[in-house]
């Protein structure tokens, strides 16, 4: 643990490039980055328990403001302790605003300056999601990085979508900081942090003003970079990233959200990118699909039915170590519930040694190369995917 003077304390140990391996210093626990941050939206991350995550490595989780403020709610979620007490987690947690979940899943009925009036997916029920009802629901969550509410507009918006989206971020903004810092004040020792998010769609001038301006607003203890991975094109989010780098503080984490592919994350590292989330790797797990250094892979296939070997060599998670490919295939093929578990906690691990092998690299100055020489490994035995959007 951290005292309250080291919280938000993030210090940049190696970089390699643009590559960097840092820590970000929180009360529960210190983040090393580059780190992957599982989605346990709804307090959980899908048949995983804490202690497997934890047994897998992972430092720090994702939940859903928007989720969690339909169900269980945060009069549940107060009565509790917070989300860590509720879900048996003692190490840090980022809350997602709920913004990207309000455009995406509920049906809305009005976006306007002052918040978004929508209908619960759930059962119709008529909400309004404002800045301020973000910020109350993430410190009734207690989480230790909290998301300002932002508008996330289509990858393909046009111009003046995507201007309308950042003016409207910006302005929402303001009113998070001020509504965090309330929070703050009326819940001593569960305050967190607050990062904003920089928008723009795919122009890059507009991101880099974006960027300035958030700037600007005052100082931040990192840096949100949404509305990517929502249906452009990869070439497009790595030309992206590469224009905004620069403009980006050095001293700050740097967040994209909704990434969680190992290609995606890899070259996102390589363009100073430290923190990553994604459903991806529970997602593919559950419908039989593993990550391996080799690519990825459909465990229902056919040819599976006898294969002896174990998942992937290279790794060292229970998974790999105790069962084999026909095995794990006949669990999926009859519909047992122990096929999903293995596969899902199978890519998180994949994906926490991936971020660990990265941050070695970096250490050593040679990140570049080793992730060249590892994404041509990978890339071989995997199926081009379409454009992947963001879970």
């Amino acid at each position: 643990m951290t005292g309250p003077a080291d919280e938000g304390r993030f210090r940049v140990e190696g970089t390699s490039g643009r590559a960097r391996a840092a820590a970000l210093r929180l009360s529960r626990g210190t983040i090393r980055t580059p780190c992957f941050m599982p989605v346990g939206t709804l307090g959980t991350v899908k048949s995983l328990t804490p202690g497997e995550l934890r047994h897998a490595g992972v430092e720090v989780l994702l939940g859903n403001a928007y989720h969690l403020y339909l169900r269980p709610g945060t009069r549940v979620l107060e009565a509790l302790g917070g989300l860590h007490r509720f879900m048996g987690w003692d190490g840090p947690i980022l809350t997602d605003s709920g913004g990207f979940q309000v455009f995406s899943l509920a049906r809305i009925n009005r976006i306007d300056d002052e918040g978004v009036t929508f209908r619960s997916h759930l059962d119709g029920s008529l909400h309004r999601l404002t800045p301020e009802l973000s910020m109350e629901i993430q410190a009734a969550i207690g989480s230790d990085i909290r998301m300002a509410f932002d508008e996330c507009p289509p990858g393909k918006s046009s111009p003046e979508a995507a201007r309308t989206a950042v003016e409207r971020t910006l302005a929402w903004l303001a009113r998070c900081r001020a509504s965090h810092e309330a929070q703050r004040d009326a819940r001593p020792g569960r305050d967190g942090l607050l990062f904003p998010i920089v928008q723009g769609a795919s122009y890059d001038g507009l991101r880099i003003e974006s960027v300035e301006r958030t700037l600007a607003l005052g100082e931040w203890p990192g840096i949100g970079i949404g509305g990517l991975s929502v249906g452009e094109e990869k070439e497009v989010t790595h030309r992206v990233l590469d224009a905004i780098e620069p403009a980006l503080p050095r001293d700050r984490p740097r967040y994209l959200m909704g990434v969680g592919y190992p290609d995606d994350v890899l070259e996102a590292v390589r363009r100073g990118v430290d923190m990553f989330d994604c459903v991806a790797p529970t997602r593919n797990g559950r419908n039989g699909t593993a990550f391996t250094a080799e690519g990825r892979i459909n465990i229902k296939g056919a040819r599976f039915a006898s294969d002896p070997a174990p998942l992937d060599e290279t790794c060292d998670g229970p998974c790999c170590a105790g069962y084999s490919r026909a095995y794990l295939r006949h669990l999926f093929v009859s519909g047992e519930l122990l096929g999903l578990r293995l596969l899902s906690l199978h890519n998180v691990r994949f994906l926490i040694r991936l971020t660990y092998r990265a941050r070695a690299a970096i250490l050593r100055g040679e990140y570049d190369r080793w992730a060249d020489d590892w994404l041509a490994t990978y890339r071989r035995g995997s199926p081009r995917p379409a454009n992947r959007t963001r879970g």
